[in-house]
């Protein structure tokens, strides 16, 4: 216990610390691959002042394709694991609360990530479809479908918002499942980094072709049950000797 305050009380403060250089480099670049290797630099920090040790599998991509990304979320340091072996940068959906945020609000809009207001799904979806019109050549649009955080190993329910979005821009979806997570940093409150292996599985895409929005339903399912596949191999990659 000692050592998992030690590194928690050292490792956060060194995190807090790093967000400002951070933030303000990704804020005057914009987006662009400057900014998505600091930002995946970032994310490996974290992991390490954490203790965790990302494992993953990766379903070949096209690399010429954009997709959009849907996993499970179990804890805050899912997106640090993901990002940190995503095969192609990532834009995230994220709640509008987030925005506000000194610093990491001005630096995400820049950095081309997207802020909606879940109560609000007409404007959601606004937003969405203006990030798609800007366009997303070379990066993948990244949702946790289940809206929030599951705090134990039952997924909760999809929301549709990752299944609009691909039937809108026309992208398939890759299904994320991550495992592990939960045990490094709980998911709820305060909580001590418990150093471990986070696993992450990227499962072969979903084609939408076939698909209409009327469809958004039968494409959630799909999503749901894919990343179920993902999350049940991740879990085995952990207890795999």
């Amino acid at each position: 216990m000692i050592g998992r305050a030690l590194r928690t009380f050292i490792g956060m403060p060194l995190i807090a610390l790093a967000v400002v250089p951070v933030g303000l480099f990704i804020g005057i670049a914009g987006e662009g691959e400057a900014s998505d290797r600091v930002m995946r630099a970032w994310c490996r920090f974290v992991l390490f002042c954490a203790g965790a040790r990302v494992v993953a599998r990766v379903h070949p991509l096209e690399k010429s394709r954009s997709y959009v990304f849907v996993s499970n979320h179990t804890s805050h340091i899912d997106v640090p694991a993901i990002t940190s072996v995503s095969p192609e940068p990532l834009r995230f959906i994220a709640k509008q609360e987030l925005s506000k945020i000194p610093l990491f609000g001005w630096a995400a809009r820049r950095m081309g990530h997207v802020f909606i207001d879940r109560r609000d799904s007409h404007g959601a979806a606004k937003s969405i479809g203006d990030r798609l019109a800007r366009g997303v050549r070379g990066v993948g649009l990244f949702f946790f479908a289940e809206g929030t955080r599951s705090t134990t190993d039952e997924m909760l329910p999809f929301k549709k918002g990752a299944a609009v979005a691909a039937l809108g821009g026309g992208l398939d979806c890759v299904p994320i499942g991550v495992a592990g997570a939960r045990e490094v940093l709980a998911p709820k409150g305060f909580s001590l980094f418990r150093p471990g292996r986070i696993a992450v599985v990227f499962g072969p895409p979903i084609p939408v072709a076939g698909h209409t929005m009327d469809d958004r339903d039968r494409l959630v399912a799909e999503q749901r049950q894919a990343v179920e596949v993902c999350v049940r191999e991740a879990r085995q990659m952990l207890t795999a000797t």
